[in-house]
């Protein structure tokens, strides 16, 4: 089992950048693969990013490709989600998520444990 704690929400205005962090108990955080997911008020939890168990596969949901970068650090136990040109749309709770499961997990269902989140606002 592993427990997730998200850090590094914050308010920005649009165009800037801002860095979450998710640290993960336990000793086996590389057997994991872990995914960023966003809910936006009022809307359902949607896929924003993923990383493979050893970090050399990424994988973005188009609306933020090109903008966005999941990266890993397993010997800290810490998975980033860089994030730049912030729109207002990118406003969401953020959450970090695990998944024991094989392969490049899109589906929030694929994911085992999860953070309990942190709130981006973006300004316009």
């Amino acid at each position: 089992q592993v427990q997730l704690v998200e850090s590094g929400g914050g308010l920005v205005q649009a165009g800037g950048s801002l860095r979450v962090s998710c640290a993960a108990s336990g000793q086996t955080f590389g057997t994991y693969g872990m995914g960023w997911f966003r809910q936006p008020p009022g809307k359902e939890r949607e896929f924003a990013a993923g990383i493979s168990k050893s970090g050399g596969s990424t994988y973005y949901a188009d609306s933020v490709k090109g903008r966005f970068t999941i990266s890993r650090d397993n010997a800290k136990n810490t998975v980033y989600l860089q994030m730049n040109s912030l729109k207002p749309e990118d406003t969401a709770v953020y959450y970090c998520a695990a998944s024991t499961g094989l392969g490049l997990p899109l589906s929030r269902y694929d994911y085992d444990y999860w953070g309990q989140g942190t709130q981006v606002t973006v300004s316009s």
